[in-house]
């Protein structure tokens, strides 16, 4: 089982080698690495060249994030498929951790490990992801950890890839896809990933919270053919607390 990871970056280089020898370092696993970058000026591309062939490279340029993925991807001949920011990073074993999950799964299904977000003083707090529903996407109530989620190739094609007009939450959008043509997501144990989160990122610095929400209210008119009433926003507010009445009761016993 071929594992191909995607990673876009532009002008990153301050945390691309972490990110690159994450993925480079993993253990017992075949591992595709496609790193895109379309147009870097701060010497993220000699990084990225200096790892030779142990790299799929993509330099064109493209229109946004979405379309980088868009490009990375039409490159992977893996069987299963993640992608990792380049700001983000691998835990030690992860892939093979992800292998040992698809080796016993139809291809009709996706996953998402366990892991962190990381501050800027590398101070390390625990994400618990929720199992995907489609009710709970839609309605904003959902935990996605983009970065710990793995699906397979044919999956992806079966949904006709990424919407590369997205320009903030192309992954949520792409892993509601997945459960309105039927797959089963799935939470497994083992801890996989690091998300960063940083003054000067997208999710950090919400300078494109506005847009986001936009967004999020397109894929919702589009999924129902209706756009969002108060009755769904009280539904929203609902949903988000049970999930943490439920998470707080879990923890207790």
């Amino acid at each position: 089982m071929k594992i191909s990871i995607v990673t876009i970056s532009f002008n990153q280089k301050k945390y691309l080698r972490e990110c690159i020898d994450s993925v480079l370092e993993q253990k017992e696993c075949e591992v595709e690495y496609i790193v895109v970058d379309p147009g870097s000026t701060d010497g993220s591309r000699e990084l990225i060249e200096s790892y030779g062939d142990r790299i799929v490279k993509v330099f064109d340029s493209d229109s946004g994030p979405a379309d980088g993925l868009h490009k990375g991807f039409s490159h992977a001949t893996g069987d299963i498929y993640g992608f990792i920011n380049s700001d983000d990073y691998y835990l030690p074993n992860a892939l093979s951790k992800v292998k040992e999950f698809f080796d016993c799964r139809n291809t009709n299904c996706f996953m998402t490990g366990q892991g962190y977000s990381e501050d800027a003083f590398g101070i390390r707090t625990p994400i618990a992801p929720s199992v995907l529903s489609a009710r709970e996407m839609l309605h904003r109530s959902a935990v996605v950890f983009q970065q710990s989620t793995f699906f397979p190739a044919s999956l992806y094609e079966k949904v006709g890839g990424i919407n590369t007009l997205n320009r903030t939450c192309w992954d949520y959008e792409l892993f509601l896809n997945f459960l309105q043509h039927g797959a089963e997501h799935f939470i497994d144990k083992n801890e996989l990933a690091v998300f960063r989160l940083y003054a000067d990122s997208i999710s950090g610095s919400g300078r494109l919270k506005k847009r986001y929400f936009q967004e999020l209210d397109e894929i919702f008119l589009g999924a129902l053919g209706r756009k969002r009433s108060y009755f769904d926003k009280i539904l929203t507010i609902y949903l988000r607390t049970k999930r943490q009445i439920l998470k707080r009761f879990i923890q207790v016993s």
